[in-house]
């Protein structure tokens, strides 16, 4: 358990090691690491002898160091580790390195100042429907689609190695998760327990090891934390999805499948049909349309478009010109493979 948690927390002194590299001229600073060394050393206390704290984090630096000359991409999601989001991180590409963040403000932010060069946020799903914050970022915001994940929503139920899953009387999980589960947690007497994020649920059972609990989260996160997934696709909606959006500072259109854009129109009849007409005229296929009450504006709109094709094709490029013109508001949100 010990030794597991160690593991843990290097893997996150790695991560804030990535995290900093952009706010270094160079990757080694001498002066910085014999301040570290030292520190350590002064504060080395117990069983520990100085001389072992000291190789220990000089090792640990020389592993941050060449973590940071690799030139690692990073990819910042919402929650913590062993969430939804990370798997579909995964899914967009198994080389990246996904960083937790807290909040979804937080992924914005950071990619767009260029600390990540991704961020991954679900933008909808078949059970709760659209994530409301994604809309309001991508209209302010600068960042550009570059990519579509469309992951399956499957629960597993995970408990601790030494736990009798006979023994459960308690799970915990987000509400979504216990809703869409309750079946499930019925007809076994386990009592379902809120919590506000599965990836965090699976790390508290991980480091407080309470007695006839678990955790219902993907599978992943009992991977992440030596849990045993002890029964898999609990739960209803066998066929549920969650739509996730990559986002980058840039993007390569030259691969892209499938457009999104943002615009407003005059406030007047007809005015929106006028718009989707642009696109039927010529047989662009919308995939989706969807209305957001403007926050600058009371009984304005923005209306949010995915359509089939590629600005590489003449016809998509002339409509989005078109449509640029003949709009009060128009924002092109990217060109991207669609999932």
């Amino acid at each position: 358990m010990i030794d597991f948690e160690i593991l843990k927390l290097l893997n996150s002194r790695m991560e804030f090691a990535l995290r900093t590299k952009r706010f270094k001229t160079s990757v080694t600073d001498t002066a910085r690491e014999n301040e570290v060394i030292d520190y350590i050393r002064k504060h080395s206390q117990g069983l520990i002898q100085p001389e072992f704290c000291k190789n220990l984090f000089a090792n640990v630096i020389a592993e941050s160091k060449r973590l940071q000359l690799e030139g690692l991409k990073l990819m910042g999601f919402q929650g913590e580790h062993g969430a939804f989001a990370e798997v579909a991180a995964r899914q967009f590409d198994p080389a990246v390195i996904c960083i937790s963040c807290s909040e979804p403000r937080e992924v914005f932010e950071s990619v767009d100042i260029g600390l990540f060069h991704f961020g991954i946020m679900a933008v909808e799903s078949t059970v709760g429907g659209t994530v409301p914050d994604v809309n309001e970022f991508l209209t302010e915001g600068n960042l550009q689609i570059v990519g579509e994940v469309k992951t399956p929503i499957h629960y597993c139920v995970m408990t601790l190695p030494e736990t009798d899953p006979r023994e459960i009387r308690v799970a915990y999980s987000i509400p979504q998760a216990l809703s869409l589960c309750q079946k499930y947690l019925s007809l076994r007497k386990i009592e379902g327990r809120p919590y506000y994020d599965a990836g965090a649920a699976a790390r508290m059972l991980m480091r407080e090891r309470p007695e006839a609990s678990a955790v219902i989260a993907p599978r992943y996160a009992a991977e992440f934390y030596n849990l045993v997934c002890v029964e898999e696709s609990v739960g209803e909606g066998k066929g549920d999805f969650t739509r996730y959006l990559v986002l980058a500072r840039e993007g390569d259109q030259s691969k892209g499948t499938k457009c999104s854009v943002v615009f407003s129109t005059d406030h007047r009849a007809g005015a929106l049909f006028e718009i989707l007409r642009e696109f039927a005229d010529i047989g662009i296929n919308l995939t989706k349309i969807e209305s957001v009450p403007s926050r600058h504006d009371s009984g304005a709109y923005a209306f949010f478009l995915d359509f089939d094709g590629s600005t590489a094709d003449p016809r998509v490029a002339a409509v989005i010109e078109k449509v640029r013109s003949t709009t009060q508001m128009f924002k092109f949100l990217g060109c991207y493979p669609a999932a």
